[in-house]
């Protein structure tokens, strides 16, 4: 049945258990699999956990999965802010990453068993100061994602952008003016908008195999040790 209208304060990623954070991985990829089985999205299950019934903000993340070290983004759709409740997020959000893309033509059949799903639960948007030097302080790789604002144009990058990528907190800022369609060095304007959130992330280790939550800060760090 439907999770219905969302109540409660909003799901702080910090709430979200690794329990909770399975079930919604295995709920991303059986959405998909029930689209592409019956043409029809998946209603909210009745085994819903009650924390996934209020209002949450999250992304899904579709991965080709070329070995435990080489995957490659097959789509990634989200919401910034908890419009409805998170279990209804995560259905919305694995149907668009999987179909409605516009970077990738939509998910087969045939690669559902090629491919890995993640699940990023998001924090409420905070803004950066307007100083480069606040917002450089501001930011912190493999802890927070970044959103960046001017007018019509709006990028993001989930917090594990950065850490897959090496980069240092003025790269990631740069990139995700990119990411916006703007210039590299429109975070340095306090014209820009700048904005960061904290997430949690879980995702299948292999496809259909175990889920694991991600510690993006060990991974910079064996990133770092390993480029050392």
């Amino acid at each position: 049945m439907p999770a219905g209208a969302p109540s409660g304060r909003p799901v702080d990623p910090d709430e979200v258990t690794d329990e909770v954070g399975e079930y919604l991985v295995r709920l991303a990829r059986r959405s998909v699999e029930h689209y592409l089985k019956t043409g029809r999205r998946l209603e909210a299950p009745g085994d819903v956990p009650e924390l996934a019934r209020r209002p949450g903000a999250a992304f899904v993340t579709i991965e080709a999965y070329h070995g435990p070290d080489e995957r490659e983004l097959r789509g990634c759709i989200g919401y910034t802010e908890p419009v409805k409740p998170l279990v209804d997020t995560v259905i919305d959000a694995a149907l668009a990453a999987a179909f409605e893309d516009p970077r990738f033509p939509p998910l087969s059949p045939s690669e559902l068993d090629t491919v890995t799903f993640e699940v990023t639960v998001l924090s409420r948007l905070e803004e950066a100061p307007r100083s480069p030097e606040g917002r450089l302080s501001f930011t912190l790789v493999g802890r927070d994602g970044l959103v960046v604002e001017r007018g019509v144009y709006k990028g993001l990058l989930l917090p594990q952008v950065p850490v897959e990528y090496g980069w240092d907190e003025e790269t990631f800022l740069s990139e995700t003016c990119i990411k916006a369609g703007l210039w590299p060095d429109c975070w340095l304007d306090p014209e820009t908008r700048v904005y960061r959130f904290r997430a949690a992330s879980w995702r299948e280790a292999e496809p259909r195999g175990r889920v694991e939550r991600r510690d993006l800060r060990r991974e910079l760090e064996a990133l770092i040790g390993g480029s050392g």
